[in-house]
């Protein structure tokens, strides 16, 4: 395989999987994004914790679908990260109407 068709390989994968993410983001309540991951779920839980001095993150997310071209299945029951770096937890707008502007 040349470099080009392992390129287009590769785009394709990244297309096939973002039109997959369109498709089921509506189905989830959160995004979450770690330093390695991207994560939809309906369930979060994020516990800041320390050991012989150093601060990491535990988070066990729910229902989940995880943002990974190379990933058979990307639905997960459940998942847990454990970082060292912060992680982005935001909640997602279930409809327009939740993202008018007040007083409008």
């Amino acid at each position: 395989m040349s470099n080009e068709e392992l390129e287009n390989y590769e785009s394709d994968l990244e297309f096939s999987l973002f039109r997959e993410y369109k498709d089921v983001v509506q189905l989830f309540r959160y995004v979450i994004e770690s330093e390695r991951r991207f994560y939809l779920a309906n369930e979060v839980d994020v516990q800041v914790r320390s050991a012989e001095g150093e601060v990491y993150f535990d988070v066990r997310l729910s229902d989940a679908w995880v943002w990974d071209v190379y990933r058979s299945s990307r639905f997960v029951k459940n998942v847990r990260i454990l970082t060292f770096k912060d992680v982005n937890v935001e909640e997602l707008a279930k409809s327009t109407d939740e993202l008018k502007l007040p007083g409008v």
